[in-house]
């Protein structure tokens, strides 16, 4: 199915409605089975939501990061590793568009689209076993790497590696199916069982020109920074949406299956009133981190907006906005998943239920990137204001 560029968010949304009721109907027993979402990545691929993000100029639908991330929350809200998978296909797209020449930009857009290419993730530049070199008029890529997410059934993959000859971080892309690239079945973490985030080796890759975007560092122009801030707002967003499908699912479970206490006082669990203080406090909690992390989805539309005339200042005020955002959906996502079990009682524990995947995927995606260093990072805008120093996580 093909999306063309006209349609309005309205449209894009609705469709992610529709897809996610699709997801949900097995999200339980896929995440008990883990392995590969085959046959949601290929309902993602008709869906033509592939190239939301590119810009019309090439042929993709131009939507704004506001339509993406509310997309994202949507998938999150029922299968997070759907979310996350979508979502790291984005973050990978715009790689080009933030790394590489105009020439380069526009080839993977309109590659992108033609053949509708589902991007994962080989960056994690914290695992510096990646080693790039030239060779005549091409370069090699040798190593591995680990937490490469969307990895299997993919067609490109982005990767950071060291360049051999400056000792700098490079960034570059290559096909899944090239030569050389080996992926390996070895994600058994307790959560997001289903994004393939496994590792990634590279024997003698050959890398061409085209894929070879230079090296990334630090300091750099603003614009050039921004996947990071992209990456930390996708993170609350899912988090988000995690924790508002977990306060869903207690909510009809707790509407149609939860038994009152027996000194309550009440007939009906939906009128305890200690159950009820739980839900009303929860729900505050959820609306605050709701609309932190909306304000900051605008804060970043209007930077993206900017390209490469993105100010210092403005990409770190950007910074501050994302970061109370995720530190909000960590906070309250995490007592979400937690709390759902206090309203809905011990029999919600059973596992043909599948109520502790919300835990078990938020408690280890948050664990991504410290969330201390984000409040200490709020600490030091606010007692001195410095603004997150740009780095590949801030």
């Amino acid at each position: 199915m093909s999306v063309s560029p006209s349609q309005s968010a309205d449209y894009y949304l609705s469709l992610a409605v529709s897809l996610a009721s699709e997801f949900a109907i097995d999200a339980v027993e896929r995440d008990h089975q883990g392995g590969t979402p085959k046959l949601a990545r290929d309902r993602l691929r008709q869906s033509g939501l592939l190239t939301l993000i590119i810009p019309r100029e090439y042929g993709g639908s131009g939507e704004s990061w506001i339509t993406l991330f509310r997309i994202v929350r949507e998938f999150a809200q029922v299968d997070s590793s759907i979310a996350h998978i979508f979502s790291y296909h984005h973050l990978g797209v715009i790689v080009p568009h933030l790394f590489g020449t105009i020439e380069q930009k526009e080839y993977y857009y309109k590659e992108t689209i033609r053949q509708n290419w589902f991007w994962a993730n080989a960056l994690n530049p914290l695992d510096r076993r990646t080693a790039i070199a030239s060779e005549g008029d091409i370069f090699r890529l040798e190593g591995k790497k680990s937490f490469c997410s969307g990895s299997w059934d993919s067609d490109i993959l982005p990767v950071t590696a060291i360049d051999q000859e400056t000792g700098k971080i490079s960034v570059l892309v290559v096909p899944t199916q090239r030569e050389g690239v080996e992926l390996h079945a070895d994600w058994d973490n307790m959560g997001q069982r289903q994004t393939d985030s496994g590792s990634v080796s590279f024997h003698n890759v050959a890398i061409y020109p085209r894929e070879f975007f230079g090296s990334q560092a630090f300091p750099a122009p603003p614009f050039a920074t921004f996947r990071a801030c992209l990456t930390q707002l996708n993170l609350a967003n899912i988090y988000l949406g995690i924790a508002l499908g977990a306060f869903e699912a207690a909510r009809r479970y707790t509407r149609e299956q939860t038994r009152p206490w027996l000194t309550a006082g009440v007939e009906r669990a939906t009128e305890a009133p200690y159950l009820l203080h739980r839900y009303g406090s929860l729900w505050v909690d959820l609306e605050a981190a709701r609309g932190l992390v909306e304000r900051a989805t605008e804060i970043l539309q209007d930077a993206w907006e900017e390209q490469w005339n993105l100010t210092a200042e403005k990409r770190g005020r950007c910074a501050v906005a994302i970061a109370v955002a995720k530190v909000a959906a960590t906070r309250v996502g995490l007592e979400v998943v937690n709390q759902m079990f206090e309203v809905m009682g011990a029999r919600a524990t059973s596992s043909s239920y599948g109520f502790d995947r919300y835990w078990r995927n938020l408690r280890t995606f948050t664990l991504h990137d410290p969330v201390d260093y984000k409040i200490r990072d709020l600490g030091n805008w606010i007692v001195n204001e410095k603004f997150p120093e740009p780095n590949f996580y801030s």
